[in-house]
């Protein structure tokens, strides 16, 4: 196995309906052991993507490979080496934790220790729990411990924490970057911000399906789209200036009499360098359309 190649490797991959493109031309890889967000708003191509990647779609065009093999000609082989966690799982919740992983376990060659599995997703105290009976956030546990019992080298989560409350989103924050500390390799989509600056270190943006950009977390959109933005109010109304010296504006406006009312200092969010960008792309492409 060549641990320097990419585990994905997609170029100008194309999935057209007719005259639709849902996917057109996009390009991108990701290297062993990194988790890397696929960021996109509903519609923009990033589920038909994951499902070319994990073999369930066919392309129409473009070349793919994922762990060395293109997905459309996978065999059982290569769907052991990967994990997948659905939005939903839509397993039975009749068997208790224990009995599904079990179960899941004999479907590959190599499983992890179910015990070790349970311990690590934090549900030793329910694996002889019916799995109808746990919460929401201890029922994604279980997903995502059938995602890995197989000890995949590329883990798909899709959507992982939606419906989670504040505190099972962190505990499952970190329970991803224990799988990341093992050298799991993670594609992650979200529409969560937040969660894709927390545990991605490259995310990559999709808009009418096309890849608008792509990158480290802390460079997506460019130098230009992460400079500060000072905020004040004044009797002439609202103001604001974007400047790489927002302490000097702001010691500037003190200097000249009283602290005005609604300073800040802003300094962009992942989140906020997303939406300017879909909403560029979306503007750009009526401007194109208009013509």
């Amino acid at each position: 196995m060549n641990t320097t190649a990419p585990v994905v490797q997609v170029e100008n991959l194309r999935k057209t309906y007719g005259s639709f493109a849902a996917v057109d031309s996009v390009s991108f890889e990701i290297q062993r052991g990194e988790t890397f967000a696929l960021l996109g708003p509903n519609g923009a191509g990033k589920s038909t993507t994951i499902e070319i990647l994990e073999g369930y779609r066919d392309r129409t065009g473009g070349s793919v490979k994922v762990l060395g093999v293109d997905p459309g000609k996978g065999g059982l082989n290569w769907k052991a080496r990967l994990g997948i966690v659905l939005q939903s799982s839509g397993e039975s919740g009749n068997v208790s934790v224990r009995e599904q992983l079990t179960h899941f376990a004999g479907y590959y060659p190599n499983p992890r220790n179910v015990d070790e599995v349970i311990a690590s997703v934090g549900l030793e105290a329910k694996a002889g729990t019916l799995i109808r009976k746990l919460s929401g956030g201890q029922r994604r546990r279980v997903d995502v411990a059938l995602g890995i019992i197989g000890s995949p080298e590329l883990l798909f989560l899709d959507e992982p924490t939606t419906g989670f409350d504040p505190e099972a989103r962190q505990q499952f924050w970190q329970l991803i970057r224990s799988l990341k500390a093992d050298g799991t390799t993670i594609l992650l989509t979200t529409h969560y911000l937040d969660e894709a600056a927390q545990l991605g270190d490259r995310a990559g943006v999709i808009a009418g399906g096309k890849m608008i950009d792509i990158g480290a977390i802390d460079e997506i959109g460019g130098e230009e789209a992460r400079i500060p933005l000072v905020r004040w109010r004044d009797a002439n109304g609202k103001h604001e200036e974007r400047t790489h010296t927002p302490g000097a504006v702001v010691a500037s406006l003190m200097a000249a009499g009283a602290e005005p009312a609604g300073l800040e200092i802003v300094r962009p969010s992942l989140e906020d360098i997303y939406l300017q960008l879909v909403s560029d792309h979306a503007h750009a492409r009526e401007v194109e359309n208009a013509r």
